[in-house]
């Protein structure tokens, strides 16, 4: 978000608070923490063989504070429907359906709306603008459901604090301006097409209970078993596949079982810590998952919030984990940040979340390894940390000086990885080589259509 807003007093508010006068009574030092560093920590770095930090701890937004009323249930409008929403204005996130939105509102407008919002039905909209693709007016969006909810005080300042959740895609068809101010959208709620099996039409029910069932895989197995238990299960599931002028491995390339599986994969080559209970059980919210943790910009998210169907999006999101090699800068766009070997999470949601920091900023951050090409500005903070007992230092592109993210060192010595880097999935631009054939064309890395 740095490179879009620019420099200026705008370019400082992308950090975590760190325009804090942290030490107002000593100019020559305050100075000092201006300065830019390059970082030589990642020089020469390893990866670390075991992480000691809980990943449940971002997930729970503690920075936000404490006490935060909590709301339960589920508000779910039928497919195709149409829904009058308020929208969340001076956003830049694209929400996915499934991912956390944490918000810091401080705008007398944005206070008035979410009030209103928590008498309803705590649903409001959040519109997919994608800057890259040049957008002027959005046309799809996903809803938000607010499931915690506190508001402050300080200053005279009202603030409300929220947690939300993506729940549903929808189209947008009219926005209207209230007299208040407030935006309202009249949107059309977009179904998930849920694909048959795609022999399901050949299988015989008197035959079905010699099928084999992903719950009858036994719990711990090594690696090979669990291979050729695997094996065996595609080999039983496609066996009508013989009745069929096509192979069975034609089958595998939309079946969502097999989608699941090749996709896991990626993700474990991606974070060896990842483990396969922390993700969902079907194939849209595994996707959408997948989605939320993949460091793409805004053009191509765009296009996996376009398709309705969850085997497409898989089939989608398989094109970009095995063509990605690595990230870019997305300001100079030829400078090399870091490589995909280099991921890893640190949260229960995986590699990528949102964060929120104390000017009501969202950044979506991924976690790596190691960085390259980047220089440090100021000193270590733990003010407003996302992650708990490491301190941030705010990271620039060493070539255009564009805001990054940030550099997490640990303040404890029992803690790892004792350093990471948190990237802001704003400021990156993923590198896809173009497949055979589309050299010299233009686009052509927005493959999902």
């Amino acid at each position: 978000m740095a490179d879009e807003r620019g420099g200026g007093e705008d370019n400082v508010n992308d950090n975590m608070g760190n325009q804090l006068q942290l030490l107002p009574d000593n100019e020559e030092e305050e100075e000092e923490d201006d300065m830019e560093t390059e970082d030589r920590d990642s020089k020469g770095a390893e990866k670390p063989t075991l992480i000691t930090f809980d990943p449940s701890l971002p997930t729970s937004h503690a920075y936000l504070g404490a006490d935060m009323e909590e709301f339960h249930g589920r508000t779910v409008h039928d497919d195709d429907s149409f829904q009058t929403i308020p929208v969340l204005p001076h956003t830049a996130v694209m929400l996915v359906p499934g991912q956390t939105l944490p918000l810091q509102l401080f705008r007398p407008q944005e206070v008035s709306m979410m009030r209103s919002v928590i008498q309803r039905d705590r649903t409001f909209a959040v519109l997919s603008h994608s800057s890259d693709a040049g957008d002027s007016e959005a046309e799809f969006g996903t809803t938000a459901e607010i499931y915690a909810y506190r508001e402050e005080q300080e200053y005279d300042i009202e603030t409300v604090k929220v947690k939300a959740v993506g729940r549903q895609r929808f189209k947008v068809h009219e926005i209207r301006t209230q007299a208040d101010g407030i935006r309202q959208a009249k949107v059309q709620i977009l179904p998930e097409r849920i694909l048959p099996d795609p022999l399901s039409a050949l299988q015989l029910t008197h035959l079905s209970r010699l099928h084999m069932h992903p719950s009858s895989k036994p719990p711990t197995q090594s690696c090979k078993q669990a291979q050729r238990w695997w094996n065996k299960y595609q080999q039983r599931k496609f066996q009508c596949a013989s009745l069929t002028p096509w192979p069975p491995w034609v089958y595998g390339l939309y079946d969502s079982e097999s989608l699941m599986n090749r996709v896991k994969k990626q993700l474990h080559e991606w974070d060896e810590n990842l483990k396969d209970d922390s993700l969902p059980k079907n194939a849209v919210d595994f996707s959408y998952r997948v989605a939320a943790c993949l460091p793409i910009d805004d053009a191509l998210r765009l296009q996996l919030l376009k398709i309705g169907s969850a085997i497409q999006r898989l089939r989608c999101e398989l094109d970009i984990m095995d063509r990605c090699t690595s990230l870019c800068c997305k300001q100079c766009q030829d400078t090399e940040i870091t490589t995909k070997n280099e991921i890893f999470s640190l949260s229960l949601f995986g590699p990528m979340a949102a964060y929120v920091n104390p000017q009501g900023y969202v950044h979506e951050t991924l976690t790596v390894f190691k960085a390259n090409n980047l220089n440090l500005v100021g000193r270590p903070s733990t003010l407003h940390s996302w992650f708990p007992g490491y301190a941030w230092t705010i990271a620039q592109c060493r070539t255009c000086e564009s805001h990054m993210g940030w550099k997490f060192t640990a303040t404890k010595k029992d803690l790892s990885p004792s350093r990471f880097w948190g990237l802001t999935r704003s400021a990156m631009l993923p590198r896809i080589p173009p497949g055979e054939g589309e050299e010299g064309r233009e686009g052509s890395r927005l493959f999902c259509l």
